[in-house]
């Protein structure tokens, strides 16, 4: 017979009743969501814990919780927040970020820190490849990413200029007639972008930098025949784009520039029948040097929890609709 597992015990000081009170949560909903997502069980009895699980799973759950309590000094925890801790501390990828460093980057408006190894090896990834890919589902900071490394290249004068591209495809939607001039037509497709950078540089440096165009907004489809050298490229939604398209895109790369390329191969806004440029490179270039590809899970993502177990629910209904598909297209070969 196995023995029974040891548990793990330890003490949180100072005892505080009401920073305890916020650190459980209501109706302790914050120490059963890190039972739920670490697999153990937590029990204790004022401020004296025992976790019963794994024993490198147990450490690592009493060093979230120690992180936590610290927090409840100044912070009103909530289980968003307890959501994003354990991202950002990757215990469910336990060991993985070990051979990782720990990665800053710099924005005007303040440092902002990947969360989790895949985010931290993405970011990795970008500071060390001229050409890198981040694929997966909504809400695992591609996109976000992305942007801080070009601001941040771009503060350290290690770019001159930030390129932000982006097919206009809309997504299941006819939109119909655009007014204004080709920056106001392309301006919806790009607010991601925007937001982002606003958040890191602030509006009115913004927009400056868009006015002298160390900002520019670059429509794919007018890529083609430019040689981008001392930039930082961000080509957004790149599932919407065709083969040709990624081709024209990827051979625009100069000297002393990084180009990131993100994209969810799972929505996919292209007409019927046209195949995705971004599905297309992966096999194409999967063992080039010099390129990377980070791939994120449904467990990557850092927004509300929910968007988490949205992604996963079509992952599994899609998966469950595949055999039903095969058998179709079979009987109507």
């Amino acid at each position: 017979m196995n023995a029974p597992i040891e548990p793990h015990r330890f003490t949180l000081e100072p005892f505080d009743a009401d920073r305890f009170a916020n650190l459980c949560g209501q109706l302790d909903e914050h120490l059963r969501l890190i039972e739920q997502r670490l697999a153990l069980e937590i029990r204790n009895r004022g401020n004296q814990f025992e976790l019963v699980g794994p024993a490198d799973v147990a450490k690592s759950a009493e060093t979230l919780l120690r992180r936590l309590y610290r927090e409840t000094k100044s912070t009103e925890l909530s289980p968003d927040m307890v959501h994003l801790f354990l991202q950002e501390s990757g215990m469910e990828q336990l060991g993985e970020t070990s051979a990782i460093p720990n990665i800053t980057l710099r924005t005007r408006k303040g440092n902002i820190r990947p969360r989790g190894a895949n985010q931290q090896r993405y970011v990795q990834s970008i500071l060390d490849n001229d050409i890198n890919f981040g694929i997966g589902p909504a809400g695992t900071g591609k996109t976000y990413l992305a942007v801080a490394a070009a601001v941040d290249a771009l503060e350290r004068e290690q770019v001159r200029r930030i390129l932000l591209v982006r097919p206009a495809v809309e997504a299941g939607e006819k939109l119909g007639f655009l007014p204004g001039d080709l920056a106001q037509k392309i301006d919806p497709y790009l607010r991601p972008l925007y937001d982002a950078l606003y958040e890191m540089l602030g509006f009115e440096h913004v927009a400056r930098l868009i006015e002298k165009q160390v900002i520019e907004i670059a429509p794919l489809a007018y890529m083609r025949g430019r040689t981008l050298n001392n930039s930082f490229i961000i080509l957004d939604e790149s599932q919407n784009t065709t083969l040709e398209q990624m081709k024209m895109f990827l051979t625009r790369i100069g000297f002393g520039s990084t180009a990131v390329i993100t994209g969810d191969i799972t929505q996919v806004d292209l007409p019927r029948g046209t195949k995705s440029g971004l599905a297309h490179v992966i096999e194409v270039l999967k063992d080039v040097n010099g390129i990377s590809f980070t791939h994120f899970q449904p467990k990557d993502v850092v927004r509300h929890p929910l968007v988490q177990r949205i992604v996963e629910a079509y992952e599994a209904f899609e998966q469950k609709q595949a055999p039903s598909a095969r058998t179709q297209d079979g009987r109507s070969a």
